[in-house]
């Protein structure tokens, strides 16, 4: 049994940071309620191709990016623009331990189904807002994406190509990771919240925006600004604050060379046969280093490119020197380590037989992580979980589905 079994969640969200911390709350064992549009749902299923294939190879209606982040969940398809849709979903809340929802602020207001509406009736529920400013400030009513937010909060500033080089200029990050990392610290601050609950007996809201997260996890970037008044820039795949941390051309492709104290960096130079380097008075330390990066730096990349990336990756690695490939992502689930890990596994899935995840990362040694289901197909669990939750007969449901209550 995962650590969250036993509470009930009620996901209003879509798209991606809402649902990313919804389906790690279902694999630590939280029945998940998702709460989607009738006919439509969540804006992900129409995010394709790519699509989940049937058993005879067809493509579903099943896109892969709503596939990535809605396992374990039941969907219900419920009409929040209808009076009772919105009663059923505020008896639902009432039976719910944690509410999370990504509505532009004050969009849930409308419906009754506001934190400020639902507390009264529910004053244990812990109520998750996610949304691209926060619920307040000049920007608090603005329409937010995970680019604007990359741009915004500097993330793109300090990633791409230094300029001057070819290539220069902003690039944003390969995944929407406002979105995933909102998600992340939804999670954490849900458990906790949880957790308080547990002491005092009472739910709370919580207010995550996606900038203040991105924000938030430029990490030593932000201090590098900070603590100097100087703003980081560009600067391709090296490091600001450690020489040499980068990606070298060898004699056949790239490398990631990752030399994170001095006594590295001299195996480093004994293994490229150039030991005087680790001596010189400019390279001895990381800070001479880092003050000489100019000089060093095409020294290493004329190293490098004297060997192919598999005999830099045997010596180094082989000395204790932090080194790696730079692999796409059929190396990456080809490669022996994440085979091991099985990182990669198999769900029932009613359409295709069976559907590709992902493991959650968090391995615990008593609790197990709970993968019970796919993700659910739209509405697949409507009158399932009405009937169980609420109580409601067959005639009535039927009765709730002639007027586009539920789908």
């Amino acid at each position: 049994m995962g650590p969250l079994t036993g509470i009930k969640v009620l996901d209003l969200s879509r798209i991606l940071a809402g649902p990313w911390a919804t389906q790690a709350l279902a694999d630590f064992g939280a029945t998940v309620y998702k709460i989607e549009k009738p006919g439509s749902g969540d804006d992900t299923r129409g995010w394709g191709p790519p699509w989940l294939a049937d058993r005879n190879g067809q493509p579903t209606s099943q896109a892969a990016y709503y596939l990535a982040c809605n396992r374990g969940k039941h969907s219900l398809a419920i009409d929040l623009a209808n009076a009772d849709g919105q009663a059923l979903v505020r008896r639902l809340a009432q039976r719910a331990d944690v509410l999370v929802e990504n509505f532009k602020v004050g969009g849930l207001a409308r419906y009754g189904l506001s934190y400020s509406d639902l507390a009264p009736l529910c004053p244990r529920l812990i109520y998750c807002s996610i949304t691209a400013y926060g619920q307040d400030g000049p920007a608090a009513q603005g329409a937010g994406y995970d680019l604007a937010i990359q741009g915004m909060s500097g993330l793109m500033s300090i990633t791409g190509v230094a300029d001057g080089e070819p290539g220069a200029g902003p690039q944003r990050v390969g995944v929407a990771i406002a979105d995933l990392l909102t998600g992340v610290y939804a999670i954490g601050a849900i458990a906790a919240a949880l957790y308080e609950r547990e002491q005092s007996g009472r739910g709370q809201y919580i207010d995550l925006a996606l900038l203040d997260s991105m924000v938030g996890t430029l990490a030593n970037q932000n201090l590098n600004y900070l603590v100097t008044g100087r703003a980081p820039v560009r600067q391709g795949n090296s490091h600001p604050n450690i020489v040499p941390y980068q990606v070298f051309a060898t004699a056949d492709a790239h490398f990631l060379l990752a030399v994170g104290n001095d006594r590295q960096f001299a195996q480093f130079c004994a293994t490229a046969g150039r030991p005087e380097l680790a001596v010189d008075a400019r390279y001895r330390r990381n800070a001479d280093r880092v003050a000489n990066r100019e000089q060093l730096v095409p020294e290493l990349a004329a190293l490098c490119r004297t060997r192919t990336t598999q005999d830099w990756l045997s010596a180094l690695t082989a000395g204790g020197v932090p080194c790696g490939p730079i692999n796409d992502l059929a190396a990456v689930y080809s490669d022996p380590q994440v085979r091991h890990r099985q990182l990669s596994f198999n769900l029932p899935h009613p359409e295709a037989g069976t559907v590709p995840q992902v493991r959650n990362p968090v391995l615990y040694s008593r609790t197990q992580l709970e993968y019970r289901q796919a993700p659910p197909l739209l509405g697949e669990h409507t009158d399932a979980v009405l009937a169980t939750e609420l109580g409601l007969s067959a005639r009535e449901l039927s009765e709730l589905r002639d007027r586009g209550v539920i789908g």
